[in-house]
């Protein structure tokens, strides 16, 4: 099992942040910063940290939100002395130490649009301010969005991808931003601006928002691919392959045929095998078949498997696993194979029980077999 990343935003970050401010603002009692920002911090998990850091900071810096913003900023620019930790530097998850800093924008900002979203500007290119920009798109859409389409030509790649990762409808570990999921225009707005970014950095935060935007708008989704994709240069096109990851997972029928795999398949299944056919879990399971085309015509086929993982209450839950894009020939065949680990994760706890596979072409599934999961 992994180590919770809490463990690698331990006390030494708070004390770090410490002796930086107190050498761009003298009178900042360190020892009190320290001693509250760690009351309660074990029992806290990472995110929640970084906030209780950031509450702690407002009671410790100055009362006036652009001072302190300015000591908080100036302070970044102080390198953290290994000397004030036993020697070694302080585990900060590199990024992550600027958390605490983009939280505070966040809460406290809000009423200094200009100093927060220039802190935004600043922060972002030493973390990402993608959370603590979102609070100002909902609370000052217009103002917000005009800045962002001024940064969509930021000489810096961070910057121009804040843009499109800020503005996700439903970015993951953040606030939703619910009128851009009823109305995701705007949205839509600058990554058009964005599709063509040199930055690959930049262009996977732009089919990640678009993603997003086709969970709530699949037609939406499918009809900006389509456009997108006439006349793509490679670059583009892995734009268009990768928005459409989720809703190909789920089998929409518009977002295949925006890929060429519109028409049903027309294939026979054979020689599939599941090994071994009864599992441990933390071990793994291979799933292998053969697919035929029994047709005179070359078929385009996207080819995918499932599982039904089985769940505490007895129920199932299917995952999907991609595979690959394949051009039947006439007669042809095809032999597919996928190892797939049993492993405890964070995001999948296993359970005992039947599971069942199911192969997907073209968005339909096709039932292979089962294994039994079982622990030693």
């Amino acid at each position: 099992m992994a180590e919770p990343l809490k463990n690698s935003f331990g006390a030494d970050v708070p004390k770090a942040l410490a002796q930086q401010i107190r050498q761009v603002h003298p009178q900042f009692d360190a020892t009190t910063f320290v001693a509250d920002a760690l009351k309660g911090y074990d029992g806290l998990e990472l995110l929640p940290r970084g906030r209780h850091i950031a509450k702690t900071l407002r009671q410790h810096l100055p009362a006036d939100y652009r001072r302190a913003l300015q000591i908080l900023l100036e302070s970044t620019q102080v390198p953290v002395k290994r000397t004030d930790f036993g020697g070694r530097a302080p585990n900060a998850m590199a990024g992550f130490y600027f958390m605490p800093h983009c939280v505070f924008v966040a809460e406290f900002g809000l009423s200094h649009f200009e100093e927060s979203m220039q802190a935004n500007y600043v922060l972002t290119q030493k973390f990402t301010a993608e959370f603590s920009v979102r609070p100002y798109l909902i609370h000052h859409q217009e103002v917000t969005l005009a800045r962002l389409r001024e940064w969509t030509q930021d000489p810096s790649e961070h910057v121009r991808r804040l843009v499109s990762e800020g503005s996700r409808p439903r970015l993951p570990w953040a606030m939703r931003l619910p009128a851009f999921q009823a109305d995701p225009k705007p949205v839509l707005a600058l990554l058009e601006l964005l599709k063509d970014d040199p930055a690959l950095y930049v262009r996977r935060s732009v089919a990640n928002n678009l993603n997003d935007i086709g969970k709530d708008h699949p037609a939406v989704l499918n009809s900006v691919a389509k456009r997108w994709l006439k006349n793509a240069l490679p670059e583009r096109a892995w734009v268009v392959h990768h928005a459409l990851r989720w809703a190909v997972k789920q089998g929409d029928a518009g977002a295949l045929a925006v890929l060429g795999f519109g028409k049903p398949a027309d294939v026979a299944l054979s020689q599939a095998r599941i090994s071994p056919a009864k599992a441990l879990v933390g071990g793994k399971v291979t799933i292998t078949f053969t697919l035929r085309n029994p047709s005179a015509q070359p078929q385009e086929l996207m080819v995918d498997f499932q599982i039904h993982y089985v769940k505490a209450n007895g129920g199932t839950s299917p995952k999907v696993f991609k595979l690959k894009a394949i051009n039947l020939p006439p007669y042809g065949s095809v032999e597919l194979a996928k190892t797939v680990s049993l492993r405890e994760m964070t995001t999948r706890k296993h359970h005992a029980g039947i599971h069942r596979v199911d192969i997907i072409v073209n968005g339909k599934p096709i039932e292979l077999g089962v294994f039994l999961l079982h622990f030693r």
